[in-house]
């Protein structure tokens, strides 16, 4: 009886707190409820809305400084720039879409570059949270992720960045800890303790390594990977990789954990780092559904904590499983990998508003925990990576543009 109680009172304050809500996003999150068919417009339509909406998010942050808003909001609108993803929003930008002039996306990416070169702290590390926010204190995940563009728009653009560059990959490598974690400078905008899914900061550590190999960058980043290793159960599921609760992880910080791993094998060959990296994989191929639905957070034994989805880390993980696909050929990855990309793209509308068009929502339907009414600007970015991936693997495979462009019927 009390459980019914219970569940009676939040539906109560459910319907309260939807009567509350502007009409807009009222009416959206009623349609994402809806049952009807939803329609995959393609790759070619989505990716092209999804760059679309990053320019806007550029060109209308409330901070108007050249990142990029950390999100449309149904009941806020625009936000102010967020550096960490402003920073691994431009290796996207200067990839662009092959086989187009990309001119537009790559004086995005400088411009975004620029910017975040001037607000670096003297330490060499970079602020957590939006531009605005407070404290401003060096914080060691938001640099990571910025040390990734960095390293990108040394390798497009030449030496104007490698001082930044290197200054935060010092600061990173500096403020590590001896077993390889890092635990001096925390984000003061998430729950605090260790974090596995720090393993993306090794990537970025991995990426200035390729640019300036003696300077101990790697062996930084591999030393941190395989401490995140000590928290990977027999199953894969990890420990302490939550932004705000470590017994449920969320699938956006599983994707985080798991592409870190991937890129430590990608760049050192490590058997064991590949192994690790199946491990996880494997586990959340167990939660994907015949739609393609992830849920957004896991439980122990990789069984969905939640009904509703979060869109990032959908096409973060379906990104790992098609470079797990291509460095194993195992062609579950694969499948899986576009089960996932169909799922969240027959979500991304191509017609509307710019505020929407293009854009990713943080949950679906958009009312879930995650960026609950918010199109997220690092939503739309893997969105864009893992499915030009998606792309390059259909064209490595023979099939034509029209296999490519081809729109599913989805529940």
């Amino acid at each position: 009886m009390p459980f019914a109680v219970n569940t009676l009172l939040e539906r109560v304050r459910k319907i309260r707190d939807d009567m509350a809500l502007p009409p807009v996003a009222r009416d959206a999150a009623r349609r994402d409820r809806s049952r009807g068919p939803l329609a995959d417009a393609g790759i070619p339509a989505t990716v092209d809305a999804a760059f679309d909406w990053l320019g806007v998010a550029q060109d209308r942050s409330a901070s108007s400084d050249g990142g990029f808003a950390r999100h449309f909001s149904l009941l806020t609108g625009w936000s102010a720039s967020y550096p960490e993803t402003s920073g691994y929003i431009v290796p996207t930008l200067l990839h662009g879409i092959p086989g187009r002039s990309n001119d537009d996306l790559i004086e995005r990416a400088r411009k975004a570059l620029d910017w975040l070169v001037s607000i670096q702290l003297p330490s060499g590390g970079f602020q957590g949270g939006v531009i605005g926010e407070t404290p401003v204190v060096p914080v060691t995940f938001n640099t990571g992720q910025i040390l990734i563009g960095l390293a990108s728009g040394v390798t497009a653009f030449g030496e104007a960045y490698r001082p930044a560059m290197k200054a935060a990959a010092n600061w990173l490598v500096a403020t590590q800890d001896a077993d390889g974690a890092w635990r001096k400078n925390p984000t003061p905008f998430a729950d605090r303790g260790e974090k596995a899914y720090e393993t993306h900061v090794a990537w970025g550590l991995l990426e200035a390594a390729r640019l300036e190999p003696a300077a101990g960058y790697a062996e930084s980043a591999l030393r941190n990977i395989r401490w995140a290793l000590t928290k990977q159960s027999e199953n894969g599921w990890f420990e302490d990789c939550c932004l705000t609760d470590p017994a449920r992880p969320l699938a956006h910080t599983v994707g985080y954990v798991l592409r870190g791993i991937l890129e430590g094998y990608r760049y050192s060959g490590d058997p064991d780092l590949l192994s690790a990296a199946i491990l996880t994989a494997d586990g959340v191929l167990d939660a994907l559904d015949s739609r393609g639905f992830l849920p957004g957070r896991f439980n122990r034994d990789w069984s969905g904590a939640v009904e509703w989805a979060c869109l990032t880390g959908s096409v973060q993980i379906a990104h790992c499983w098609l470079l797990l696909f291509q460095i194993t050929g195992d062609e579950r990855y694969r499948d899986a990998a576009y089960l996932a990309n169909a799922y969240v793209r027959a979500r991304v509308q191509v017609a509307g508003r710019p505020e929407v068009r293009g854009g990713v929502k943080g949950s679906f339907p958009l009312d879930g925990d995650y960026g609950r009414f918010e199109y997220l600007d690092w939503a739309c970015k893997f969105f864009i990576d893992a499915n030009l991936l998606e792309a390059e693997v259909r064209e490595t495979a023979g099939e034509s543009d029209l296999a490519v462009a081809m729109k599913t019927a989805l529940e």
